[in-house]
């Protein structure tokens, strides 16, 4: 395995915590994600399901959990289907794990072949009131493909209709929300391959360089450290890509005197780490970009200060707009007046700031939360704030990652550098290492 995982203790407390939500008589499933295919006979690079991955750290295709605390048998209190190796598999694709290794590793001492799922849930379903379904309630999706899950789950609605059903993601977000310390081990595993990421590409930054370049020493960087690689595609947009928020196409050359904006993190062990940093491409801020910069490197530490147990996510938000609009008038790029009579529905900061702060981070980089909710312990967050000046084809952002504490919050990306200082000097150091 290319990575460490959690602890068999670690997966066994995080179904503890879904069982506890649980009403009595609950039976619930989770399923893998699919293989997806791209066209012929190819497909594309397997990527676990967040929820199947937190409940048993099982990392493979045709994976089902069954979790009923009531069942009459022990022994089917909770139950692991994997999928059934073979010599020919082992030939054609490798080792999958046997029922021993999946056992080990999640915690669950009943590990099945997924070929007796079928048979083993017409068995308890007489035995339960109520059926737990997963599905994807994250506010942000948009899938159009159906998911195994999504399929498995009309399958079962259809042959038991008369069961109760019940929603396991409203529990999933609750939980997953909360770190556990190995959790925030894992992520901080992440984080410190990102920084490495981070020292490579400002020795190799300078006019001429292409972004995908950049790219490609990020990558390197992540993989020759045990990464799968990126936690999502990153963003590396100089001069006026930088305006464009969801910028991935990553050709443009990079040129003297702009900024490239830089947003990238690697995943670990199915961890995500989020970093954005803002550098300039000859290795020195100009008095403007300095200005700048500067100005959302405030706002994004007086937002890290907001991040605290009892804020509502909503009232966060509008309280760092408030700080941004303070800075906007600073940067001469809005008028105290306009901003005094501006619609509140409709800020004029949002002009030059249009996205949120903070996301939840955890196994998806933009992870699982309930908004709803004050926020609690031991939750990790991005704070992203950015000012993108499309007439001057500047765009800065500057992003950490930030663990919640009941009390200070804990800046989980204190050891990279973000001052302008900071930046410049490692620069000039990374190239003068680069070249020796």
């Amino acid at each position: 395995m290319r990575y460490q995982p959690l602890s068999a203790a670690t997966y066994r407390e995080h179904r503890a915590r879904f069982r506890q939500a649980m009403e009595k008589g609950g039976l619930a499933v989770f399923h893998s994600n699919d293989i997806m295919p791209t066209s012929a006979d190819g497909t594309m690079p397997f990527k676990q399901a967040a929820d199947i991955m937190y409940l048993t750290g099982i990392d493979q295709e045709e994976t089902i959990l069954l979790i009923f605390p009531d069942a009459m048998d022990p022994k089917d209190r909770e139950i692991l289907f994997v999928r059934e190796t073979s010599e020919l598999i082992a030939i054609w694709e490798g080792a999958k794990f046997t029922q021993k290794e999946a056992a080990e590793l999640s915690g669950i001492p009943t590990v099945l072949w997924t070929t007796a799922y079928e048979a083993t849930i017409k068995r308890l379903m007489p035995q339960a009131q109520l059926l737990y379904l997963n599905s994807n309630e994250h506010l942000r999706q948009s899938n159009e493909v159906e998911t195994r899950e999504e399929r498995k789950n009309k399958e079962l609605i259809a042959q038991y209709p008369l069961h109760g059903l019940r929603r396991s993601a409203p529990i999933m977000h609750r939980i997953r929300s909360r770190k556990t310390r190995e959790e925030v081990e894992q992520i901080k595993r992440a984080i410190a391959i990102t920084g490495k990421a981070f020292e490579r590409v400002c020795g190799f930054v300078r006019p001429g360089v292409k972004e995908y370049e950049i790219e490609a020493e990020i990558t390197h960087e992540f993989i020759r450290n045990g990464s799968r690689g990126h936690a999502y595609t990153p963003i590396l947009g100089s001069g006026y890509n930088a305006c464009v928020l969801h910028y991935i196409t990553n050709d443009a050359v990079c040129h003297d005197g702009d900024v490239i904006l830089m947003d990238f993190g690697c995943e670990y062990g199915g961890y995500a780490s989020d970093l954005t940093r803002s550098i300039p491409v000859n290795g020195t801020f100009t008095p403007r970009q300095r200005d700048v910069y500067n100005a959302v490197l405030r706002v994004q530490k007086e937002a890290t200060a907001l991040l605290r147990p009892g804020v509502m996510l909503a009232d966060y938000h509008k309280e760092v707009g408030r700080i941004m609009e303070g800075e906007l008038i600073g940067l001469g790029l809005l008028d105290k007046a306009d901003v005094a009579k501006q619609d509140p529905e409709r800020p004029l900061y949002k002009k030059y700031f249009m996205h949120g702060t903070s996301h939840f981070l955890g196994l998806d980089v933009h992870d699982v939360g309930l908004w709803t909710e004050m926020i609690q312990p031991d939750m990790v967050f991005t704070v992203e704030p950015g000012i993108y000046i499309r007439e001057e084809k500047l765009g800065i952002r500057i992003e950490n990652n930030i663990l919640t504490t009941r009390d200070n919050p804990i800046d989980l990306f204190d050891a990279i550098p973000r001052e302008v200082e900071e930046i410049e000097a490692l620069m000039a150091a990374s190239r003068k290492k680069a070249k020796a």
